[in-house]
């Protein structure tokens, strides 16, 4: 899949400007604060309906401006496709697909498939569990619309049961049959959930592993582990058992919606024992991992986003990363960074067409 050019109209910094891209890689260099990350979040936007970076959507329309336009071209499959996103103070987000516009934007997950990789990826280990989660879910969506919809309707439920958690409180009431409806529909779909992501990390565990070693030269281990009381047992019988914490809290504390991943280096924890430039790499490997699995799964190579990939990494490991993204496996690379000569004396190195865009 290539996007062939994106416009943007009131989009963050830019009034109103136009891109046309490499089919294969696309330097995006400038000074600090010209809008280089802005141009690969208008990109993003295209793919998710919505921002990388800022998930208030308002906020994302060009300042003392009412709206924002992101229009983008593609070929995929030998097809063209053009996908426009249009936001509007005060009213509902608009998607369409070859000028068709979508009816949930659920639907549109997994299209214009796509990984980045950013600075702001360091939430992944230093954050909590939810955004572990995120990134799971996110790229099992991507390649599966069943499982997108099977998190939403468990995230209307657990909803709608912490209500009823609430309301038991507040009134001094209690009724284990309504309650006991709830549990067996998060039970239905959590079950669902913990199977697909257990069978993803079966798969993705070993990719991201070779991944990592590629471009540490083997010189750490690293793991990955799924932390989930539902592989021991069922969630109806945590519910069960957490009842009384549950009505006490008035929020559902087990389920899904609670599991983790365990990022290790050499046996230690990741976010207490590594190095930035080893937490740096561990991220990158998990992105390169994500974009293989997509790639496998959707059969169509998604974009790959680097975002000031450059920093905080060695000479060698950059030259690692660029001999992995130097090969056929890989389709088109969007990269940005501070130092114009640093870029194109690295993607030099690649047996690849590259185009420099020079923001000021």
């Amino acid at each position: 899949m290539i996007l062939k050019s994106i416009s943007l109209l009131n989009y963050k910094n830019f009034d109103s400007i136009n891109f046309e891209f490499d089919d294969k890689i696309n330097c995006l260099v400038g000074n600090n604060g010209v809008g280089k990350t802005n141009i690969l979040d208008a990109i993003y936007h295209l793919s998710f309906g919505k921002s990388y970076f800022n998930p208030i959507t308002t906020q994302n329309i060009k300042h003392d401006t009412d709206f924002f336009v992101v229009e983008g071209h593609y070929n995929k499959l030998d097809r063209d496709e053009k996908v426009i996103i249009s936001v509007k103070r005060g009213q509902k987000k608009v998607i369409k697909k070859n000028g068709k516009a979508y009816q949930t934007f659920s639907e549109h997950i997994g299209f214009l498939p796509l990984v980045i990789i950013s600075p702001a990826d360091r939430d992944l280990i230093m954050d909590g569990s939810d955004t572990r989660r995120k990134f799971v879910d996110g790229v099992i969506s991507q390649s599966d619309p069943h499982y997108l919809s099977t998190l939403l309707k468990y995230s209307k439920i657990l909803s709608q049961r912490n209500s009823l958690l609430k309301y038991f409180a507040a009134n001094n009431t209690f009724d284990p049959s309504t309650l006991d409806i709830y549990n067996q529909q998060l039970n239905e779909y959590g079950s669902l959930i913990h199977q697909k992501r257990s069978e993803f990390l079966q798969i993705f565990i070993p990719i991201f592993i070779d991944r990592y070693q590629a471009i540490s030269s083997g010189k750490e281990s690293v793991s990955l582990q799924y932390q989930s009381k539902l592989s021991e047992t069922n969630l109806i019988t945590l519910l069960e058992q957490s009842l009384a914490k549950d009505r006490m809290l008035q929020y559902t504390s087990v389920g899904i919606h609670k599991d983790d991943l365990s990022f290790e280096i050499d046996g230690r924890l990741i976010k207490k024992f590594g190095s930035q430039g080893q937490q740096k790499s561990f991220l990158i490997a998990l992105k390169l991992a994500q974009f293989d699995f997509i790639k496998k799964q959707s059969k169509v190579h998604p974009l790959l986003l680097l975002d000031d990939i450059f920093d905080k990494l060695d000479e060698q490991r950059v030259e690692h990363i660029i001999k992995l993204v130097d090969d056929q496996n890989f389709g088109q690379l969007f990269i940005t960074d501070t130092h114009a000569d640093r870029t194109e004396n690295v993607v030099k190195k690649i047996s690849q067409s590259y185009k420099i865009i020079t923001l000021d």
